[in-house]
């Protein structure tokens, strides 16, 4: 996404700390947040093991060598093919991962049902200098990068530790935690820390509708820090907007910003969740439509339903442009049912509503079609 005008590095301390929990749930410099069970004798909890395997089809991944593989990125290359497991001990795993289109099928598991425990994160900006080369620019500075289809991951955090304070020469701030592609993509009781450009929910192309849920999940950021073209429900989720002492006066950055296709139907529905914030009260905006010039033809989509919105969100002016030759009056931004001091209507013309009618028809049933993520088990 577009780097926010006049944007001033954060010092890592402030990275650290401007979140409640930051700090614990990346634990990069320190030992997970959930020890292990006694001794370490059962890093992947009740998972199996390399001796007991829960199915042949399932890999071991620990970083002190108690599994098949201590790397993420080796198991992925190992798991060729469709169907495969991953089950992840407690660590801290640095390192980009990236799941190609034909390892379909694939699950990741935080072996001990707990987020923090379990942290995928690099250090890649849009602007960071390649090898050979050239910037990573924005998706290639995601640290997990899922392109297969019927991806599942379950209680591990996916980070993106790039800060601007480390780096002022960098202009392109943008640093993607996870970018999602492929359709049928879940993420139960998972993380998502960044800051710029966080969780990257997209498809593989203009005219491939992908189809993603998150449940029971947590994202963090600043700006546009939730955002693509992919068809996403958001149930049960936490979105948590980051302080800003780089700059003088809001808005400090924008929560979503979905670029779906014109031709597809439904873009984000954000359901039975809630934003807060470490900012100041009205320092961001809630949306602001993403028009991408590979598709001037995109539509953004937006509902938020039944949703808490803290007094961080402007409640007067929720949603702006981020470019006005595309208004965001003309996308397709929506709102229902939503409460708290964000959630207030004092200009109405500045906060569409559905009807009741037309509520009844908006939900993840309807957005996600015959695939119900909801019902599996793990």
């Amino acid at each position: 996404m577009p780097s926010h005008q006049a944007q001033l590095p954060l010092s890592r301390r402030g990275f650290l700390l401007a979140s409640t929990g930051a700090a614990a749930a990346l634990a990069l410099t320190t030992s997970p947040a959930t020890a292990a069970p006694a001794g370490g004798r059962r890093p992947f909890g009740r998972f199996g093991s390399p001796s007991a395997r829960r199915t042949p089809q399932t890999l071991y991944v620990d970083p002190e060598g108690r599994g098949d593989h201590t790397t993420v990125k080796g198991a992925v290359t190992a798991a060729t093919g469709t169907g495969w497991t991953l089950v992840l001990a407690p660590g801290t795993y640095r390192e980009t991962v990236a799941v190609d289109a034909t390892r379909t099928e694939a699950t990741w598991i935080g072996a001990t049902e707990e987020p923090r425990d379990v942290v995928i994160v690099h250090d890649n900006a849009a602007g960071t200098p390649k090898p050979g080369g050239g910037t990573y620019g924005t998706t290639g500075s995601a640290t997990t990068t899922v392109q297969a289809a019927g991806f599942t991951a379950r209680w591990i955090t996916f980070a993106n530790d790039w800060l601007r304070a480390d780096h002022p020469d960098i202009t392109g701030t943008q640093a993607v935690a996870i970018k999602v592609q492929g359709d049928r993509s879940a993420f139960h009781h998972c993380r998502f820390l960044g800051h710029q450009d966080t969780l990257y929910a997209d498809s593989m192309a203009l005219t491939s509708f992908a189809r993603q849920y998150f449940a029971h999940c947590y994202a963090e950021g600043d700006v546009d820090f939730v955002f693509g073209r992919a068809t996403a429900v958001y149930e049960d989720c936490h979105f948590r907007t980051l302080d800003r002492t780089d700059l003088a006066a809001p808005p400090y950055g924008f929560v979503f910003a979905p670029s779906t296709a014109g031709a597809n139907p439904r873009g984000y529905l954000v359901t039975r969740s809630r934003v807060s914030s470490e900012a100041p009260d009205a320092a961001y905006k809630l949306a602001r439509p993403w028009v991408p010039s590979s598709d001037t033809t995109a539509r953004p989509s937006l509902l938020v339903r039944d949703t808490r919105l803290g007094p961080g969100i402007d409640a007067v002016a929720p949603y702006t442009n981020m470019s006005d030759a595309f208004p965001w009056q003309s996308q397709r931004f929506a709102e229902y049912r939503n409460s708290g001091p964000g959630a207030r209507i004092t200009v109405p013309e500045n906060r569409p509503q559905l009807t009741r009618e037309q509520a009844e028809s908006a939900t993840k049933e309807t957005y996600l079609g015959d695939w119900r993520p909801w019902k599996e088990s793990c």
